[in-house]
Parts: structure tokens; sequence; C-alpha cells
């Protein structure tokens, strides 16, 4: 077929090149359904059919909602966008307000839902949006089936129209609507158009060693961001057969039985699997646990490209058979490629899943940016430890006197929906838009993030500390959960810290300390805690400035979490709210000085 230059030709592209039995598969009643390449656009196109029938008209906004990545939001997705219309993918945990803000913002007239729990909250605020009918991926009581759209789209008398329609989008015209979910204020509508994001899956491509036709994917990160998103036009691109996971705690059963080649994840994620197999290996006796540990040290001091020379390669391929191949077998045995994204990941974990020969490309981006920038690429010496990797070829990155990465590129949204001002702010008239990141780029072109550029905060003593970095430092411990570093315009840091309350329980039993009834709340009181706690700050301490340090903190008595507000859903730091829902914690923490 001709080149590839709108989101809905991906498919189409597949089926040319090469189609699938298994395009897409869904677990539903304990079995896989599957799609193949041809039923993937046949279904796309009744889709089309059947909302041209209910009215829907190029440009109009429908909204789509699942609180899972599923078939259904595929065939979705390319049914509305052929016909020039916009697929909004809504955040399903946000609060029922920022559903009725961004429902009305964009003016959607069409909401799909996934299941019984989204429904509730897009019904309670219906009333108060232009949303005409809701539909559901579940079968619900009382809600029309997705389905029915389909049906609607049984006659095919009308597949000219769509043909008409589908010629008529060009690549400058909008795909979607994604609302940023934002650490402070209300969700931006981005605007992304077929060529943002097309640019970047192509541009992303040849970073990926992708097999055509071979792989499968298990895919887990929320669709409705760009990050997997992009990802999934991209396995249509290599025709990757893709396996949407049940829910994130049926990750590990989903894995042995799919035993994908390729997954993408966010760091915290990575942090968790590292922690359970630290916490097998710490049960093991004798032999083992010395065993098990030796490999955990060799890994942490992994370089690639054997850099550490032939004694340390013999010792990790040893460390590789009889230790770290367990740990592949844990994600299925025919894990070939992590791609992660959305937050810092940190050097030791990059370090000990490679030596496992568990790759973790990082790469970085912004859903303002469809959202690659850069890339980490094993092959060709393009992968290294710390940075994110390489700019992409069609992307152009400098960094600004103040140490802001500015980026230009076909990938660099059309601007913030209905809000000319805050389009200005980041797109102002040089061509760049301004990440709001900071960052270097080394003498072999490789790209390094060191903080945000709001988040980066000056002490009374007027030195500047990037909290990131000490915050992905700290979260090292395996006594710390969540941490937000804060000292704007005071003597010094501190933070406030989310004990990792379940290590915390398994680290008592096995020392015999008495931590009261086991409440959060009573953890995070506890004197032996706090002080194991202080222990671990001031290890890590010693790898920071005396301006940068952790003088002081404070456990908050509860978890931080997506539904109660203290993270966004790619598991962002909301530091204003944080800092607001324990103020008193804050007040103490500087009180004492």
């Amino acid at each position: 077929m001709k080149e590839i230059k709108r989101l809905f030709d991906f498919p189409y592209y597949q089926l040319e090149n090469h189609p699938l039995d298994v395009a897409f598969a869904t677990k539903y009643d304990g079995s896989w359904k599957t799609l193949s390449t041809k039923q993937y656009i046949d279904q796309a196109n009744a889709v089309s059919r059947g909302l041209l029938r209910l009215g829907i008209k190029p440009n109009d906004k429908i909204a789509v909602i699942s609180s899972s990545n599923r078939t259904e939001w595929n065939v979705m997705d390319i049914g509305i966008m052929q016909l020039g219309a916009q697929n909004v993918p809504v955040y399903p945990t946000i609060s029922e307000e920022d559903y009725e803000y961004v429902l009305n913002h964009s003016e959607a007239t069409f909401c799909f839902v996934s299941d019984e729990e989204v429904l509730g909250k897009v019904n309670r605020i219906k009333n108060t949006t232009s949303i005409k009918e809701v539909f559901s991926f579940d079968n619900i009581p009382g809600c029309k089936h997705w389905t029915d759209v389909v049906k609607e789209g049984e006659d095919k008398s009308n597949q000219a129209e769509v043909d008409k329609l589908k010629d008529a989008v060009t690549p400058q015209d909008l795909a979607t609507l994604i609302y940023t979910s934002g650490t402070t204020g209300r969700p931006k509508g981005v605007m992304l158009t077929h060529e943002n994001i097309v640019s970047n899956v192509l541009g992303s491509a040849p970073r990926v060693p992708f097999d055509t036709g071979t792989y499968v994917a298990l895919s887990f990160l929320p669709v409705c961001h760009i990050f997997e998103r992009m990802i999934l036009y991209l396995y249509q691109y290599y025709s990757v057969s893709v396996y949407f996971a049940e829910s994130i705690e049926k990750i590990s059963d989903n894995l042995k039985e799919v035993k994908p080649h390729v997954i993408t994840a966010v760091p915290r994620l990575l942090e968790k699997v590292y922690d359970k197999i630290i916490a097998k290996g710490t049960a093991l006796g004798g032999i083992k646990q010395k065993l098990f540990y030796w490999a955990v040290e060799l890994g942490l001091e992994y370089e690639p490209y054997g850099q550490n020379g032939w004694w340390y390669e013999t010792k990790l391929n040893l460390a590789r058979k009889l230790i770290f191949s367990k740990w592949k077998e844990g994600l299925g045995g025919n894990i070939e490629l992590i791609v992660s994204g959305s937050a810092a990941l940190q050097p030791r974990l990059a370090r000990v899943f490679a030596a496992a020969q568990i790759p973790v490309m990082e790469g970085y981006g912004l859903t303002e940016t469809s959202p690659v920038i850069a890339v980490n690429d094993e092959r060709n010496h393009g992968f290294r430890i710390g940075t994110v990797g390489k700019v992409l070829d069609n992307v152009e990155v400098k960094i600004a006197e103040d140490g802001e990465i500015l980026t230009k590129g076909p990938n660099v949204m059309k601007g913030y929906y209905k809000d000319e001002e805050k389009t200005r702010e980041v797109l102002n008239g040089d061509g760049y838009f301004h990440t709001g990141d900071i960052g270097n780029i080394d003498k072999d072109g490789f790209l390094k993030i060191t903080d945000r550029k709001k988040e980066m905060f000056k002490t009374s003593g007027g030195k500047y500390v990037a909290p990131q970095l000490i915050e992905n430092t700290m979260k090292q411990s395996r006594f710390i959960e969540q941490i937000m570093v804060v000292g704007d315009g005071e003597k010094m840091p501190s933070a406030l810290i989310q004990p990792n309350f379940e290590f915390i329980e398994e680290w008592a039993e096995r020392k015999n300390i008495d931590i009261g009834d086991k409440s959060h709340a009573a953890i995070a009181r506890n004197a032996a805690v706090i002080d194991r706690i202080q222990e671990e700050v001031e290890f890590y301490n010693e790898k920071f400035g005396k301006w940068e340090r952790v003088k002081t903190f404070e456990l908050t008595p509860d978890a931080w979490t997506i539904d109660d507000g203290h993270l966004t859903p790619t598991m962002k730091l909301k530091r204003r709210v944080i800092r607001e829902k324990y103020k008193d914690l804050y007040e103490k923490l500087y009180s004492r000085f």
C-alpha cells in the first residue's frame, strides 16, 4: 500500500504486508477471544457505518473510557477516526468532576465505557453534558452495548460514504484529544494530529528490534495514555500479536500464559517486580541465598557491551544460568524487550535487568510530543544506562541556557484545545516546544533528564535542589514506597515519606519487632520503623551535596494512590495535593528547627 499517513492506515498496512490470525486477544469469562487483522478492519468499518447512521460527522468528538485495555477500544479507535471524527480517551480513575469537565470541554456527543463502575460515574454527570448516548463494552443491564453500533453498520450500503470521508482525512487533521492528567489544575486537552502520532511511530520503529509477524506483546499500561497507544500502533506496524492483560493484579498469570516477547512498563512497576524478586531471594536459605545475592551484586555492577571485561562476563554467564534464567521464566520465558517511559528509571534497575537478559530500554517524551523524543536501543551501542537514549532521527532537541529541554519536529502537538494562552506558554514563537524538563546531551548524543523545571526549588540559603533526583535515589530503599522532597524557601530539604507497609511487616516479623496492630497509622508512628528509615535516609544522603541532604522527614499514615488523588494516572506525584493532605506533617518538619 501507499505510505502510512493517517492512524487508520496501520491496520490496512498490516493486512497487505503481514496479516495476523491474532491481531488482538482479550480474555472474556476465563478464555482468550482473538481477532484477526481482517476481522479488525471489518469490525472497524462496521463501527464507522454504524456511527454515520447515529449522525456522527467529521470533527465530532467521541469519548472512550476503559478501565482495562481490550480489543474493543482499538476497533472503536479506528472506526471513529476513519470518519474524520476524534477519539477522546479519558482516564477511568479521575474524579466525576473531571469526567464532567473533560466531556463538556471536548463537547463529546457519545461515550463508550468499559464497565459498570465507569458507567456509574458517567451516568451521575451525564445530564450536565452533551452526551446523547452511552454504550458499554461489558454487558450491563439497562445500558446499550457497543455491538449495537456494529449491528447498525451491518448494512454496507453506506460504505461508499465511509470511504469518501476516510479519503478526505489529511495527515494534518486532528486525530485525538488527550487530556493530560496534570499534577496541578484542570486537565489540558492536547491536540494531536494524524501526522503527529504517525511520524512518532515511524520515527520510533527503527529503535525497536522486532521481527515482523513473529512477536507477541502483552499490553497493560493505560491505552488512554499516549505512550501505550503509540506502542499499539507500532505493534500493528510490525504485525505483533497483542494480548491484553486482564488487570494489574493478574499480570503475573498473564505473563506466564501469553509468554510475550515485549511489554511496556513504568518504572514503578519495575521497582515492584524487583522488590518481589529480592523478597523471594531473602526467603531462601544457606547456599541458595548466597548465590542469589552474589548474582544480584554482580548484576548491579553491569555495564553494556562487555565494558567490565572478560572475567566479569564469565561470572555473569554463570549467574545467568543459575539465577537470572529464573527471573526471565517469571516473565513468561520469552521476554526480549521492556520499553520503559513516563518517569525516570533507576539506573540500578536498568543494570540488573540487562544483566538478567531482560533489557529495559528507557525512553523520554510527553503527551505533547506524541510522545517519544528519545529512546535507548540495545543495538549499535545505542544503550547508555542513566540516559533516555539518543533523540529520534526525525526529532530535534536543544538545551536552553537555563537547562530546559526544547524540541521541534513533526511529533509536536498542534496546541491545547480551546486554550491559546497555555499553548503560547509552551510554543512561544521560536518553533520549539518547551518541555519543562531540565537535562543535557553528552558528547555521544545521549540525552539525560535531571529534573522538572517547575519542581526544582531554592533553599533560603540560595542553593538549588532537584527533588526528583533525590526521590529516585531514596526510593531504592525497600523501606520507602514513595517520597516527596520539600523545602522551597526553607533552610534545608526535608521529606514526606510513605513507608513500604508490606515490606515493613515482613521485616518486623523477621526481626521480631513489635509494630503494634499493623495498621498503616501504627507502622508510621512506630519508633523502630522511624529509626530504621532514618538509617536508610542517612545512607542515601551520602550521595548528595550537604545542601541537598534530607535533614528531617515525616512518615504518612496511609498509602499514596491514584484513587485518593496522591498520584496521577501515570504514577507521578501530585505535589500540591500531597502537601495539602499532610499539611500538619509538613508543618512538623520545620517547626523543630
